[in-house]
Order: structure tokens, then sequence, then C-alpha cells
């Protein structure tokens, strides 16, 4: 199958969506499947606002429907509710070509806990169902998240679950961080939607660590002075401090799945996170980790947790399986219509490595 995705989100950016859609399309492409995308890569951009480490990309109607000529996809996933998203999305309106959509993001209340001002919610929220209305598929990451939006009115909600690379992520000698333990660590962005003011209040006898960066850095630096920020790890070097550390807190409410707890519990590191939606559907509690209503509950319960059972509690997640699932809901786009102007046009600023 030729298979087209349209994403906002894309490297240089690392977050779970990101490392999402990369592990996505090798095990796709490791299927069998013709695996294309759109992506802001070689497009005009500028910063968000209120987030200027995330990029807003342009791109006109005419040439995604050109991209979506050239490629003749037989189907077609927008992965994203940003600009390139909303393009393709209406690109494919307009030629009457179906498609599905993917929710990894809660950016309603992104938006609200960045403009805190009444209706800024409930607008995100509205925004958000008329975005994924005309999809022919929804899919969430979690049975939690799919409630949810049932319970929002979205329509034709699918589960696709993650997965997690063992080649990468697996045990290693737990001597990558030479710090007083326990080590309690966070991975993630430094951002306020993240929960992350509800880590730095911890009280631990040993060392908080923060993995990630973002625009809260220096105001949790003042904070936090006995804290240590690592800034971004990536490959083995990320893989080793996740190992090291005794627990991965996971504070945030508003996470869609939490990437980063599949990722720690492979290492054998069990995740402390609130009983709420999406680290109750990945954290199997009293095996891979502990939910509770407060977080240093579940920080005590989660270092007395045996490794090697947190290991083998993390096994039912595999890319493979993330990437059956996500074939599985994709649907025929229809008759692709043919393209403007020269065929050298439709590839311009998208990418065709298989």
């Amino acid at each position: 199958m030729r298979i087209l995705i349209a994403t906002d989100a894309w490297s240089p950016q690392v977050n779970g969506v990101v490392r999402t859609l990369n592990a996505l399309i090798a095990e796709l492409r490791a299927m069998g499947h013709e695996v294309h995308v759109i992506t802001p890569e070689g497009r005009p951009s500028w910063p968000m606002p209120l987030y200027r480490e995330i990029s807003l990309t342009s791109m006109s109607v005419t040439q995604a429907l050109d991209e979506i000529s050239g490629v003749r996809p037989d189907a077609i996933h927008i992965a994203t509710e940003g600009p390139i998203g909303w393009t393709v999305r209406r690109a494919c309106l307009k030629a009457g070509l179906q498609f599905t959509t993917g929710f990894h993001t809660r950016f309603a209340e992104y938006a609200a806990a960045r403009l805190p001002l009444p209706g800024v919610l409930g607008l995100g929220w509205r925004v958000l169902r008329h975005f994924h209305a005309p999809s022919h598929a929804v899919m969430v990451p979690t049975k939690s998240i799919g409630a949810e939006l049932d319970r929002r009115g979205f329509d034709k909600v699918k589960i696709w679950t993650r997965g997690v690379d063992r080649s990468l992520f697996r045990d290693y000698p737990r001597d990558h961080l030479d710090l007083p333990r326990p080590i309690v660590l966070y991975a993630g962005r430094l951002a306020v939607e993240k929960g992350i003011d509800d880590f730095m209040k911890l009280k631990v006898k040993g060392s908080k660590v923060l993995v990630g960066d973002g625009p809260e850095r220096e105001r949790l630096q003042k904070i936090g002075k006995d804290a240590h920020f690592l800034g971004f790890r990536h490959g083995e070097d990320y893989a080793r401090t996740l190992a090291a550390a005794d627990v991965m807190v996971f504070p945030s409410l508003t996470d869609t799945f939490g990437l980063v707890m599949l990722e720690a519990m492979a290492c054998g590191t069990p995740v402390a996170a609130y009983h709420a939606p999406s680290p109750m559907d990945v954290v199997e509690h009293g095996v891979t980790g502990c939910l509770a209503q407060r977080l240093e509950d579940a920080v005590e319960q989660a270092l007395t947790l045996n490794r090697d059972g947190v290991r083998q509690g993390s096994m039912k997640f595999s890319w493979k399986a993330c990437a059956d699932m996500f074939a599985s809901w994709l649907v025929p786009c229809g008759e692709i219509p043919p393209p403007r102007g020269k065929a050298s046009t439709a590839y311009e600023g998208l990418s065709l490595s298989r």
C-alpha cells in the first residue's frame, strides 16, 4: 500500500509525536508499505506564539494537491492539527478524498494553560472537534483518551497504541549517573502543561534529575537549585540515563500517552504517576509502576518494585503491533486528481525516501 502521512511534527523537534511517527514509518516500510511524508522540512516557517521552540509552517492548498497528485497514495493520514494538517485536510475535502487523522496532543488544555482566559478550553475543543469531523478514523493512543473524545462528541474514534525500541531501551549497567540515590528523574519538555511544578515540589532524599528542555527551564532552575538539569539526551545516552534512574516521574495530567513511560519501563525503571488518563492505560499498577492521587505516594511505592518485573511488564507494547493497528484503520482515499503542471513540481519539499 502507498501511504501518505502529513505532519507538522518532524525533526529537529524532539517529542513523542516525532518519535512515534519515525518508528511507525520504519515499521510500515519493513512490512512492505511505501510511505511518503509531507513535513515542514524545506518550507517557510515561523515560531509558534507562546512556544518558540515549535515552528509553524506555511503551505497552500494548491501545493498540497500537487504533492498528493505526485505521490498518488492509496491512503492519506493527517497526523497533526497544525498548519500542514489543516492545509492537507482542506485539500482532501476539495478533491473529495477520504483520510484518517491522529489525535496526539491535548491542544485545548495546552492553550488554556498558556492563555488562562474564560472560554479558551471550550473553544479549543470545538476547534479540534471540527478538525477531526471529516476523518474516517480518529486514531487515539489509549482507551481513556478514546472515551474522553467519545464524550466530547468525536466520531469514528479508534485505538492506536504505541511501542518501544527494545534494542535501544533495555537493561544497562546503572552507573550512567554518578549521583546520590534514589535518583528521581523527569524526562520530557520543560513546559507548564507537563505538570512540571509538581515534580519540582517533590521532597526526595537522593537526587532530582530533569532530562529535556523547554520554555520553563530558566524559571525552574531558579526554584530548583538542587536539581540536575541535563538538557536533551539522545540515543543510547538517553536510554542509559533512563536506566540509571531509580524511578521515572510522569507528572502530566494532559498527555495523551507519554512515550517516555514506555521507554523507562523497558529499561527496568518503574514509573510514578497520577492515577489519570494515559498513565492508567500505560502503567500496570504495582508491576511497571505506581499510580496515586498524591505524586509523593506514587514515588514511594514505585521505589519498592522489582526492575525485572518492570521490564517484563512492558513487553506487551511493540512498534510492530502499533504499525499493524495503524494500517488496519487506514481507508482508501479515492481517485487522485492529476497534477496541474510538470511532474517535478509535485515533489517539491516532499520526502520520498523509502
